[in-house]
């Protein structure tokens, strides 16, 4: 039997689930994989993408053919991905997906009434180098609502806090989903699907912003650990 397409937000998230890198990538990813363990699982949520698209690549602030430049705040995201040993994980598929800064995606399954952006990617991937490293260029997504009364926000039924989606494959290796969220923002305590995250796993998939001397804009350090197939 074919799944209602109109099934609500809430309903949806209970379905389970190139920058240059210099020598201070080993001292940006020491944190959040110290120890090693396994990167939480969590939904793939109702909003990956439908549909192939022609511009996949690692700038999501910019589409192919487009002059223009994606709203929102843009941030830089970089990481690794790891093994359960510390090991990195060469030639892994990174895909990652988001709303935008209004907090639409670009998904037939979405009936937020927010516009799209339509210089925003909305969707990237990467592969993995020999070090396990991956990067990309995109925007701080905005919150958004979980469902909608005669298109308006339906308060009651809470908010998404800011977040972007990921999903690590490999072949011959457990696919993993995940999600990475940002610290301090206020929703965050109220997010239901970050609240299924038990809080000595948090800090693997809630990350600080680095800023330092380098002018350009803020950088999240998010490493990935998958299980060895």
């Amino acid at each position: 039997m074919k799944k209602d397409p109109r099934l609500t937000r809430r309903e949806l998230l209970g379905l389970g689930a190139a920058l240059p890198f210099g020598a201070a990538v080993a001292a940006d990813t020491a944190g959040a994989a110290a120890a090693c363990g396994r990167t939480p699982r969590q939904t793939s949520g109702p909003f990956f993408p439908a549909f192939d698209q022609v511009d996949k690549d690692v700038d999501l602030t910019r589409v192919v053919g487009h002059d223009g430049r994606a709203e929102g705040e843009v941030i830089r995201v970089r990481g690794r991905v790891l093994d359960e040993q510390c090991r990195p994980v060469e030639g892994a598929l990174v895909d990652l997906w988001q709303a935008n800064a209004k907090g639409r995606y670009s998904h037939p399954a979405d009936r937020n009434p927010a516009p799209l952006d339509p210089n925003f990617q909305g969707w990237g991937q990467a592969v993995t180098d020999a070090e396990g490293r991956y990067s990309f260029t995109t925007i701080k997504p905005a919150p958004y609502p979980l469902e909608f009364v005669g298109g308006e926000a339906d308060a009651r039924a809470g908010y998404r806090t800011p977040h972007l989606h990921f999903r690590v494959s490999k072949r011959g290796q457990p696919e993993l989903s995940t999600q990475m969220y940002f610290a301090g923002e206020a929703l965050n305590d109220r997010d239901l699907v970050l609240a299924r995250v038990p809080q000595s796993e948090r800090p693997r998939v809630v990350i600080e912003s680095q800023r330092g001397a380098d002018p350009g804009p803020p950088l999240y350090v998010f490493d990935v650990v998958i299980a060895r197939g």
